[in-house]
């Protein structure tokens, strides 16, 4: 995962992330969010199969990174606590 090295950049997003769940759950918000990130990405850079590549891309590392560093170490601490499938 690209890890931001700017401490102001990491404090404004931050922010941006907290005022997000200001108002509770994520339901619908998160996707709105993303999609108009990437649209914006792209009024911005034009379109092209790279543009849509590259963010897919982000998309799916994004993904990946959640599943490695929050969901896998759920589901280890479950089979603990629950016993592994037999």
């Amino acid at each position: 995962m690209p890890y931001i090295e700017s401490k102001e950049d990491r404090i404004f997003l931050d922010k941006m992330i907290a005022y997000f769940f200001k108002h509770g759950k994520v339901h619908g918000r998160l996707n709105y969010f993303i999609f108009k990130l990437v649209k914006e990405n792209i009024r911005i850079n034009g379109e092209s199969y790279g543009i849509y590549k590259e963010m897919i891309g982000e998309l799916e590392m994004c993904k990946l990174e959640i599943y490695r560093r929050m969901c896998a170490l759920y589901e280890d601490k479950k089979i603990k606590e629950n016993g592994d499938v037999e």
